[in-house]
């Protein structure tokens, strides 16, 4: 298979493998939960045609647009909705996008969000700390940063982030609070923990905790797939490319139990979990992370849609 990159700015992590285990057929119906810069949507797309049609859902307005722009080709194919995936139900439920082929979460920050220097998502510029990928959320990291108490600081850093200094950390921040843009935050993190230990700066893992509380990543995940796996046709495929362990544990999780038992209603497509190539983590160090999980519906009112 060969599968055409997109521009430097935007590289859809593991693109075979994601077109691939979705098993993308002419004529088919997918969901692209997470649509970003539409990558992967303009794959989808192109292995689906003729007569492939997409429901695009994103939370972010910035990341709609651009992806509108990029599959303008494919507009009588697609439906583009700018909403949070824990609202798959209702959306496919009002466009009435259901029983579907496949359905694909890609759960990674994309270039877009990374290089936006006024969300808030990297300490690699200085910006608000904002980290809503919805600007309709009114939580933002710095209301969490400086209003939380000390102790409810250090259980979101440690429970979201995996972070071991998750206490002095949090101390630190209710010493020098208010604390208002990613710079002033990632200094004191630093000082906090005494200095940089290795080649992963120290506020990698206490940003990545205000963002998945921010936005509620993982209570949004848990339930969004359990949609998904409802709105699958027998025979339709269910993609998760996850980022962090959090994610991993919750999507391996849900996909194994709905794979056992004599109720089972899933099968597991790829039973090792699939990882980018050293090629393709050498021409996107961001995709070293990434972790792809597959399953497939075997059971379910939508088995007449796909059987025949």
């Amino acid at each position: 298979m060969n599968l055409t990159m997109s521009a430097p700015t935007h590289i859809p992590v593991l693109l075979e493998e994601t077109i691939e285990a979705l098993d993308v057929q002419p004529g088919g119906r997918y969901i692209d939960c997470t649509l970003g810069a539409g990558g992967h949507a303009a794959a989808i797309l192109e292995h689906s045609s003729p007569g492939g049609q997409l429901l695009g859902i994103d939370a972010d307005p910035r990341a709609m647009k651009i992806a509108r722009a990029r599959l303008e080709a494919y507009s009588s194919s697609t439906l583009l909705i700018n909403q949070n995936f824990v609202n798959l139900q209702a959306i496919c439920n009002k466009y009435d996008f259901f029983p579907v082929h496949g359905i694909l979460f890609d759960l990674g920050l994309s270039s877009l969000q990374l290089e936006n220097n006024s969300r808030g998502f990297s300490f690699q510029h200085d910006a608000l700390l904002d980290m809503r990928l919805s600007p309709r959320q009114e939580i933002t990291a710095a209301i969490i940063i400086n209003a939380s108490p000390e102790s409810q600081l250090a259980h979101l850093i440690r429970a979201y982030g995996e972070e071991h200094y998750s206490q002095q950390i949090a101390h630190q921040i209710v010493q020098q609070r208010p604390i208002i843009t990613t710079l002033q935050l990632a200094q004191m993190i630093e000082e906090a923990v005494g200095g940089r230990r290795g080649r992963i700066h120290p506020a990698t893992k206490t940003f990545q905790a205000l963002r998945v509380a921010v936005n509620q990543e993982l209570e949004h995940l848990q339930s969004a797939l359990k949609q998904a796996i409802d709105l699958l046709g027998f025979g339709g495929r269910l993609v998760v490319i996850s980022y962090h362990s959090l994610e991993d544990r919750i999507v391996k999780r849900l996909m194994h139990q709905e794979a056992s038992g004599e109720e089972a209603c899933l099968r597991l497509v790829n039973k090792k979990v699939i990882t980018p190539s050293l090629a393709e983590v050498q021409f996107n160090p961001r995709s070293r992370s990434a972790k792809l999980r597959a399953a497939e519906r075997i059971t379910g009112p939508g088995e007449q849609f796909l059987s025949g």
